[in-house]
């Protein structure tokens, strides 16, 4: 067991298909009123990479960020060096893939363009509102934070002064999406929308 639980890719993949034999098993009978369905498959997709992009904005808020100043320097290479990259890359990815999964399931469902103009009253608008708040985080990801990150990091050659001006800044863009994935949070499972 420890060598599979050892292998994280192996560990994912049977999840998957565990995830998969639900879907099939539970879907596939009427008894239960699911149904397996583009929607539904999107949906799972879209709470899975939501929660790993909300989960790493989450650690790297309350666990990285205020830690590394309490960290002897001689210490931070394993961090900046090793494991902020990996965290990153799979912030970034979730990121996109939550909003890629989002926009999937509001176009099949029918409800992408009146959430989006805010058209129609009530859950419509309300989830309208969270992926209005959640496109401004993913642009926040992709367009400051990770740009500064890659400076401080040492990802891109860097200045010690632009390292330094890039640091407030992805701060700034990084405390802005920890404000609004609280009422995006809110927005999302409050809506309810379904085709």
């Amino acid at each position: 067991m420890a060598k599979f639980f050892g292998n994280l890719h192996l560990v994912l993949v049977v999840g998957l298909v565990a995830a998969i034999a639900v879907m099939v098993g539970y879907g596939a009978n009427p008894d239960y009123g699911l149904e397996v369905t583009t929607s539904a498959v999107f949906r799972w997709l879209h709470v899975f990479f939501g929660v790993l992009w909300i989960g790493l904005l989450y650690y790297l808020n309350f666990v990285q960020v205020p830690t590394m100043p309490k960290i002897p320097a001689e210490q931070k290479g394993a961090i900046t060096g090793h494991i902020a990259p990996k965290v990153f890359f799979f912030f970034r990815y979730a990121a996109l893939l939550t909003v890629v999964t989002g926009l999937v399931i509001a176009t099949v469902d029918g409800y992408a363009h009146e959430a989006m103009t805010f058209s129609v009253p009530g859950k419509v608008s309300l989830i309208g509102l969270g992926m209005w708040m959640a496109l401004i985080m993913a642009f926040n990801v992709w367009f400051i934070i990770w740009p500064a990150q890659k400076k401080i990091l040492g990802i891109v050659e860097a200045s010690a002064e632009e390292k330094a001006a890039a640091a407030p800044r992805a701060l700034a863009a990084s405390r802005t999406n920890l404000l609004l994935s609280l009422p995006m949070l809110y927005c999302m499972v409050s809506a309810n929308v379904t085709g």
